[in-house]
């Protein structure tokens, strides 16, 4: 089985399975679905829902999930991100809607309920429409739509006597499906619909065949009494300027819910909930067949433990306990609620002419990232949320922007961010390109007629308030945005700025459109954001563009063995430069066109390192390229920050794809070297280089001032000798850029033939080293001879478990060698000798100075019955091998 396929299994798999129920009164309907083509079903939804009804010759159904995923693990389709199976796969544009429109089944077992019991069948996500029955009665009186658009049914009185039900769901895909004829979301009609934009197509990704039709998100079964509680909100006001540690004054604990009383009788009871020892209630009177929403009184949370932003401090969460007791004593429903005590707030800077970002009365520099969506196809999982968005936790980055052409992300994903301190923009599903900004011969409307998408627009503000109040809770939600570089038009912008935000929300930050002056002036012209290709390196530092630029990205190709997971041998071939006057720059194999590694491109950036004489030496280079752009995009940056800037976003830093461009990590999870680079460049407390003016600087994002730190400034030759730059006692204050001493000079000298080699060490009072920086430099003509001819550097390493899925690796450079240069660790299935992923590194492609030694840590999820694995270490003059990991007893 090839990595690819072991891979898509993976996902399948954890999708069968679902996820654990909340509590013990909802469960999720996700295994033993079953489904059928509606070409091949005559008969109604009141017979197919019988659970009489013979369903044995039905094929079975990935519920969460979408046709594509169904066919895929019912190996009828190739695997769409391999190669170019994709063209294999009809588009729906040309097979018709019917062709992917499918009935789901799914029997279940849920008794009658007793006197009081109530029981909801909820689905949190069906695209496009669709029609549900229940033992053959219909429960929508009108075909559902849109993609967002929770639906949520009371089927007590249509649950069997005898406990044996069944759910029938017969789903439509979007109307109009959108003709992709390369253009960003196709023609651009897909946009007429409430739905996702992507996939009809983009620069990153190529159309999904059957634009995700299907019921997919969860399905759950939910039982109460007679009384149900639903939508909670929490809001938390934190007043005064907080630092993360000490005891802390109050904070105000606001807490609101709406209560369902869908009996024919009035009922009475409490509404209360519990929080670190307190306890609010409320006595609460419901008329029959009514819903209230129900504010209880302010809590007053004494001495809170605050959640920070990833960088700034712990981000601690409560668990909130909200039950409604019938009569005061007989519990009816609860919803437990995971919450942060933080306050989101805004600061215009009128130096800079952005917005700052404040959490807890403390301004907070954005080191962002753009999101797409996590895989997509829509295959979901807690834990590839979970590592997705530990990735960015470990680059250091504080802020994911989810962007407007695909969806409001779920819940799970929200929890992933709260977990690793993620401040979240989040978009509605607008977007410049489909809904009008720029003139497009390949869209099939003209601009005023596209700024009226979507069609319905009751639809779109019911599907928005709706989705307001599934994700208003979690302290990682920190903006709502109107759309990606455009607004909606502007009835639905007035409401969702107006009405809405402010009714259902009312804390946090509304940005009108990514890229709005509300958010970043833009004094200079141009579109407001990017570029989006490699540029060079001073250009970070020199070159002041947006304030808080909202996209600004590069390039993304990972090594080899990640190419190897979807491109066939034969396309494994290394682009070739044909010159900066030629159109197009560069000769490439049509599979990398295809898998959209054009228009951000290498190009002649890899040159001054040699022209690649294979791939496996295109992508070694690569990668060379991937760490200094990245790292010298966030030091740029943050070397004006509150001068020229609040706050950046990278565009992008994942795809749900297996694209080539925009990424830190490849779509099965392996980073490349820009994930480091980039953890490098946005480390909290940092050294750097400058290399407009060659002063040597350093940055404090944090809070208190950082005193009796040695700087060491070290020049290595490509012999390995080095030379002393200078040696400073420093200091340097909260969040401040700061410039130290000049070595312009020493470089020339050192560098001006064969380039050089420079290390930036912090240590603090103890000697630890809190911040190691290690460039590499180029001749006085812009190139890298040194690195050509640079001799061999065998070093010594050692791997050791310290603890169950940890290891720690130490490479040592002999003293008499160069420097070991950009070195990757690997850790492997030695019968595969393929990497186990994902893997969480300390850091990685590190370089040893002669001499010297660096100890790295990472982690990963045992797999039951798996070999031990072994640890390989690769470098640019270090040959690769494989080294066993010395067991510990645990």
């Amino acid at each position: 089985m090839t990595p690819n396929c072991r891979f898509l299994l993976f996902l399948i798999v954890l999708t069968l399975l679902g996820h654990r129920s909340t509590s013990q009164t909802t469960y999720e309907l996700s295994a033993g679905w079953k489904c059928q083509p509606i070409a091949k079903v005559t008969d109604k939804g009141q017979t197919i829902s019988q659970p009489s009804y013979p369903t044995a010759n039905w094929q079975p159904a990935v519920v969460p999930g979408t046709v594509l995923t169904t066919q895929l693990a019912n190996k009828q389709i190739p695997d769409p991100f391999y190669g170019m199976n994709n063209e294999r796969i009809p588009d729906i544009y040309t097979t018709g809607r019917d062709y992917y429109t499918y009935w789901f089944t799914k029997d279940f077992t849920e008794t009658a309920p007793k006197q009081n019991e109530q029981v909801w069948l909820h689905l949190r996500g069906v695209n496009y429409s669709s029609d549900v029955f229940l033992n053959g009665q219909k429960l929508n009186q009108e075909t559902h739509h849109g993609m967002f658009l929770r639906q949520t049914y009371n089927i007590t009185g249509h649950l069997a006597k005898d406990g044996k039900n069944r759910l029938a769901v017969v789903v439509f895909p979007p109307d109009p499906v959108g003709k992709p004829n390369g253009g960003q979301g196709g023609d651009g009609t897909i946009a007429k619909n409430v739905t996702h934009q992507y996939v009809a197509g983009w620069d990153w990704i190529q159309p999904i065949r059957d634009r995700n039709t299907g019921i997919w998100d969860k399905v759950t079964i939910e039982k109460t009494q007679q009384v149900n509680l639903k939508n909670p909100h929490v809001v938390t006001l934190v007043p005064g300027k907080r630092k993360p540690e000490g005891p802390q004054q109050p904070a105000i604990i606001q807490v609101s819910a709406e209560l369902e009383n869908p009996t024919d009788k009035k009922v009475s009871g409490v509404l209360q909930y519990e929080l670190a020892g307190q306890k609010v209630t409320q006595k609460v009177t419901l008329p029959a067949k009514t819903t209230q929403k129900i504010q209880l009184k302010d809590l007053s949370l004494q001495n809170p433990k605050l959640w920070w932003p990833n960088m700034y401090g712990d981000q601690h969460l409560y668990q909130l306990k909200l039950q409604f007791l019938v009569n005061g004593k007989t519990l009816s429903d609860q919803e437990d609620v995971q919450m942060g005590v933080r306050q989101i707030q805004t600061k215009w800077n009128d130096h800079t002419r952005s917005m700052q970002i404040h959490v807890n009365g403390q301004k907070i520099f954005i080191k962002g990232a753009n999101w797409i969506i996590s895989d997509a196809m829509l295959r979901f999982t807690d834990a590839r949320y979970d590592a997705e968005l530990r990735y960015h936790r470990d680059m250091h980055l504080n802020l994911m922007r989810v962007w407007g052409g695909a969806l409001v992300e779920r819940p799970e994903f929200f929890e992933a961010c709260d977990k690793y301190g993620l401040l979240v923009i989040q978009d509605f599903w607008i977007t410049a390109d489909a809904n009008g900004k720029w003139v497009d011969p390949l869209k099939k409307d003209d601009q005023l007629t596209r700024r009226k998408y979507p069609d319905d627009h009751n639809l779109f503000l019911r599907s928005a308030a709706d989705q307001v109040k599934m994700i208003r809770n979690y302290p990682s939600l920190a903006m709502w945005c109107g759309g990606n570089e455009i607004t909606p038009p502007q009835d639905l912008l007035a409401a969702l700025e107006d009405s809405i935000l402010p009714n259902l929300d009312g804390t946090r930050w509304f940005i009108p459109y990514s890229n709005a002056d509300s958010m970043s002036f833009n004094s200079i012209g141009g579109g407001g954001d990017g570029p989006y290709t490699i540029q060079p390196i001073s250009q970070f530092w020199a070159y002041r563009t947006w304030p808080f630029n909202s996209e600004v990205g590069s390039v993304g190709v990972g090594d080899l063995e990640s190419l190897e997971r979807f491109l066939p041998k034969a396309n494994q071939v290394a682009p070739q430069f044909l010159g900066a006057n030629s159109k197009p720059t560069e000769k490439v194999d049509s599979m990398w066109t295809y898998h959209t590694y054009t228009g951000v491109g290498y190009e002649h950036h890899i040159l001054p390192y040699g022209a690649p004489k294979d791939i496996k030496d295109f992508t070694r280079k690569a990668q060379l390229v991937n760490y200094d752009q990245y790292r010298a995009l966030m030091e740029g940056f943050s070397s004006h920050m509150w001068d020229w800037y609040t706050g950046t976003i990278i565009w992008k830093t994942q795809n749900p794809w297996t694209s080539m461009r925009g990424q830190l990590y490849d779509y099965y999870l392996d980073p490349n070297a820009g994930l480091f680079g980039l953890r490098n460049g946005s480390e909290p407390l940092h050294v750097m280089f400058d290399p407009v003016d060659s002063m040597v600087m350093a940055v404090n994002n944090g809070f208190e001032i950082k005193r009796d730190l040695m700087l060491e400034v070290t020049g290595y030759d490509m012999a390995g000798k080095s030379t002393s730059l200078g040696q400073l006692v420093i200091e340097v204050s909260p969040s401040t850029a700061k410039k130290y001493f000049p070595i312009k000079g020493a470089l020339r000298r050192l560098g001006k033939e064969k380039g050089m080699f420079l290390s930036l060490r912090l240590r603090d009072f103890n000697q630890n080293i809190v911040s190691n920086n290690f460039y590499w430099l180029p001749n006085a003509k812009g190139n890298y001879p040194g690195l050509e001819e640079i001799a061999k550097a065998p070093v010594q390493v050692e791997a050791k478990e310290i603890g169950k899925g940890k290891v720690e690796v130490t490479l040592r450079n002999p003293a008499s060698n160069p420097v070991a240069f950009f070195n990757r660790i690997s850790i492997i299935n030695p019968q595969t000798n393929k990497r186990l992923l994902p893997v969480f590194y300390s850091d990685n492609y590190i370089s040893v100075p002669p001499g010297k030694h660096q100890t790295i840590t990472l982690e990963y999820t045992p797999e039951a019955g798996a070999p031990a694995p072994t640890i390989t270490v690769e470098g640019w003059n270090v040959d690769h091998k494989t080294y066993p990991i010395k067991s510990s007893a645990l």
